[in-house]
């Protein structure tokens, strides 16, 4: 048996190395790291945004879960481009997966700040991607570089918005990700995005707490049955009332902390999203998530290497496109 675990570990290892090495792989040859070096007037580009970001953080730190979320909503459709912040009707923004993404703010207040400094040379989407590493170190992930040079894209629809459900399956979520050029490996760690999310009650009160299967009064059995009786006793009663309750995706604690405790809470049954869990119902990626709840340090140094996959998924550059004056709106 010693020797059975032995393997297992061993194998378990192997596989995280084989996922490191294609973290490390992909992305857009025209991007580069210090594209805006000399090109601002003497300004600093990435500081300037690091400086508004960290002002934003120290006031409403909830800014990373907002930034995270932007970033994949941004750029699961149609790739980093900008899209999601033109204003307008029909399009990505009035979408209804995105009708609670927040954080314009922080992204106009930047380029605003660098329109004034050097017009027209940094893109939107750009700013998207250096704003949310800037947040993700702030709360406690692990710094990391970032390539830019991307520019904004001149289309912004509704229709084109296709977002993962919270009900996916492992392999319908690894297969929506596969789709971006990302692996499960990527998945599950780009999930672990929700260390610091939030959702509301009406996204669990029937897939999970009261209507689970379709069944009237039914609970989801791969729900911890103690975490279940508080979330229907305190946080979410089957009331309408409280569908607009908000429910951490990690304990409260750490709920705006970036770290590997969502894994472990997965690990308990206790994934608020079904999308969460049923990671952890599947053997396919059940030994990534053990892996990434064992070792805070595997999370941390690999999350950020998920994310830059993730920022240059489908980018524009060199003449496509174009750099906004405004990020909502076309030139």
């Amino acid at each position: 048996m010693a020797s059975a675990a032995r393997n297992g570990a061993a194998a378990a290892a192997l596989m995280v190395a084989v996922s490191i090495l294609a973290l490390a792989s992909g992305g857009s040859a025209q991007l580069q790291y210090g594209f805006y070096k000399g090109k601002c007037n003497g300004t600093d580009v990435e500081a300037v945004v690091q400086s508004i970001v960290r002002a934003r953080f120290a006031r409403e730190n909830p800014i990373v879960a907002y930034l995270l979320r932007m970033q994949f909503h941004e750029c699961a459709v149609n790739g980093c481009d900008g899209g999601l912040l033109i204003d307008g009707p029909g399009t990505e923004k009035t979408a209804p997966p995105n009708l609670s993404v927040k954080g314009y703010d922080v992204i106009a207040a930047i380029k605003a700040e660098l329109e004034r400094r050097c017009p027209g040379v940094v893109s939107c989407s750009d700013i998207q991607i250096l704003a949310t590493r800037d947040a993700v170190t702030l709360a406690g992930g692990a710094a990391y570089a970032v390539r830019t040079g991307r520019r904004d894209r001149r289309r912004s629809l509704a229709s084109d918005v296709k977002l993962p459900s919270p009900e996916f399956t492992a392999a319908q979520t690894v297969a929506y990700f596969g789709g971006l050029g990302l692996s499960a490996f990527d998945t599950a760690l780009l999930l672990g995005a929700h260390t610091v999310g939030a959702t509301r009650c009406n996204a669990i009160k029937s897939s999970r707490l009261y209507r689970y299967g379709g069944r009237p009064g039914a609970t989801d059995p791969g729900m911890d049955p103690s975490y279940a009786i508080v979330y229907k006793n305190q946080v979410c009663p089957n009331v309408p009332s409280s569908d607009n309750n908000v429910v951490f995706l990690d304990d409260q604690w750490s709920a705006l902390k970036v770290d590997n405790h969502y894994y472990k809470n997965l690990q308990k049954k206790r994934g608020v999203l079904s999308v969460d869990q049923n990671l952890y119902k599947d053997g396919s990626t059940s030994w990534i998530v053990d892996q990434l709840a064992k070792d805070n340090g595997l999370f941390t140094s690999l999350f950020p290497k998920a994310l830059v996959k993730l920022s240059e998924v489908n980018v524009l550059t060199g003449t496509q496109g174009e750099i906004r004056k405004v990020c909502s709106r076309f030139n």
